[in-house]
Formats: C-alpha cells, structure tokens, sequence
C-alpha cells in the first residue's frame, strides 16, 4: 500500500484513476481546484476511510508526505483552457514545478499526464515518441500545447539533475463516463447534441480523424506506467491506434442513440489537427498494454452516463 497524491483527481480522468487506486488498496489523497473537475465525480468515494479529498491550487505549493503522485491537473479542452490561457500555461509550468519539487522533497515516483497535443498538427502520422511536433508557438491552442511541452522539460530536467524518478504518458484522446458535458470535446458534444435531439456540429468536412481510448483502458495504461522499473520514464503514447473520422463518429453516435438530429457544418477552429493517432508499440512493449474497449461497446457506456445525468 503506498500513499499516493492525485492532482486533478475530481476530474475526468483523475476521479477514475481514485477509483482504480482506491481498489488495489492505495492510500488516496485527492487535490482539486475544481475549475473543470468536481466533487460529484468524487461524491461516491468520501466514505472510503482510505480517501481523502483537499481543495488546492498546484501553481502553489503543496507540503504533505507521499510515496507517489500522479500530475493531472490541468484543463484539457479548448474551451476550457482558452477561457484563461495565462493560468492554463501557469498550471502546467508552475505546477509541474510545485509537483517536482514536493516528489524531490519526499522521494517519491512522479507521473506526468502529459497528452498528444505535444505533436501539435503533426507531419507524420501516426505519431511515436521520437517525432519533435509540428506546434505553433503563439497559436489559441498554445497556452495548452506549449505548456504541456515545457512540462515535458522540467520533468527531464529534473530527472537528469536530481535523479528524480519520472513517469511522462502522452495521452490521446479519451472518452467515457464523468466527461464534463460541456468541454466541447467532439465525443462530448456528438452525445450532448444528439441526446438533446439538437444539431450535432461538424467542423470541417468531417474528414479529419481522431483515435478513442476509453477510460479505463487510459487508467490502466496509467496504473502500469508508474509500476515499471525505474529505467524506463517514457515519454510514452497511450491511446487506441484505430482511427475514425468525425463523420464515422457522428453517425455511429446517431445510430447508438436512435437521434434524429441533423448534421451541421462549420469552419474548422484555428490550428486544429487534420489527423491525430497513436503509435503504440513502446507501449506494448513496455507496459504489456493495448486497449481492449471497442468504440461502439465505450461509446454506449459513455451514452449512458449521460442520459442517467443530463435533464433531456
């Protein structure tokens, strides 16, 4: 059993990972600012006496003993972290730097969610590790990209100066249970929509592609990443290589939902990758891993989730 620091943890995916961590015995506390997550994602899990949930910014320091720390804090859609892009790159850089130093004080493994945004709109495809990006610098989505990227740094650099043992995961897009209704995200927003019987919004001609990882695939991807040997630190690609477009998401979306909603089309948002899929080998090789969840079967969980939360 070890005590373990989830930052971000009332959101999306942190509140899944509480859950995993909870479940193999793991002493958890929970630090939220709550700006995207909140405590309805942790409600269920205050009366496990193994839980503990704290209200905290990490672009200030946080001084409690642990034995490892998971670092998601960070807004991870574009509504989201453009609706304040100075704090968005304050809480990846400063927070990265408060995590690292509290894992450097007291020892601890360190696991950075970092995220495929890191490759901006790339020039290969798919994407492995090795590929340096194709990122805009002063771009709307930069505050998130380049943030994300500089993260990256100070986790190397802290690895390589003070011999600090890092974990670094590039995340591709995921989905499930728990997503904030209006994050804007195209799974999100196609459910949403279609629910409510409105319009579901195509940007684009709909041809640009994205891979979908369900939940619990991510969080297991997770979980074996800060369980393996020291030696190996990533970065490394977690994601389902299969890739769709946004028309094949959108009908399959009205199909799994029996909506009548129409498709609507409009300009494609600055900056926004035309292709976006994961090459998974070093995963495979390194964590045993590759995502097991078919879309259809995520994407039904996922429809559920929200017809049980949203007033439709």
């Amino acid at each position: 059993m070890s005590k373990v620091l989830v930052t971000g943890g009332a959101g999306f995916l942190g509140s899944h990972l509480c859950e995993r961590l909870l479940a193999e015995g793991h002493d958890v506390l929970c630090v939220d600012n709550y700006f995207t997550g909140t405590k309805r994602n942790v409600a269920h899990l205050m009366g496990d006496p193994m839980f503990e949930l704290m209200r905290h910014d990490v672009t200030f320091p946080l001084y409690v003993e642990v034995d490892q720390i998971y670092n998601l804090a960070c807004p991870a859609s574009p509504i989201h972290y453009q609706h304040d892009p100075v704090q968005t790159t304050k809480t990846s850089v400063h927070g990265a730097i408060n995590m690292l130093g509290l894992a450097k004080r007291v020892k601890a493994r360190i696991l950075q969610a970092s995220t495929s945004e890191v490759y901006g709109d790339p020039e290969i495809h798919p994407q492995t590790e090795d590929y340096w990006g194709h990122v805009n610098p002063i771009g709307v989505r930069s505050c998130y990209d380049e943030g994300k990227r500089c993260a990256e740094t100070l986790f190397f650099d802290y690895h390589r100066q003070h011999d600090l043992g890092i974990k670094v995961m590039r995340i591709f897009n995921t989905y499930g249970p728990r997503m904030h209704p209006n994050d804007g995200r195209v799974v999100s927003n196609f459910i949403v929509q279609a629910l409510r019987g409105e319009p579901i919004t195509i940007y684009g001609d709909g041809q640009q592609t994205r891979s979908f990882c369900y939940v619990d695939d991510l969080i297991d991807a997770m979980v074996r990443l800060m369980d393996t040997p020291p030696s190996f630190t990533g970065p490394v690609n977690v994601g389902n290589p299969h890739e769709f477009t946004m028309l094949e998401l959108a009908h399959t979306v009205l199909e799994l939902t029996g909506s009548r909603s129409e498709l609507i089309f409009k300009d494609l948002p600055f900056d926004d990758p035309k292709q976006r899929q994961p090459d998974i080998a070093l995963a495979r090789q390194e964590l045993d891993w590759e995502p097991t969840v078919e879309l259809v079967e995520g994407l039904t969980r996922t429809i559920d989730y929200f017809r049980s939360t949203l007033s439709v």
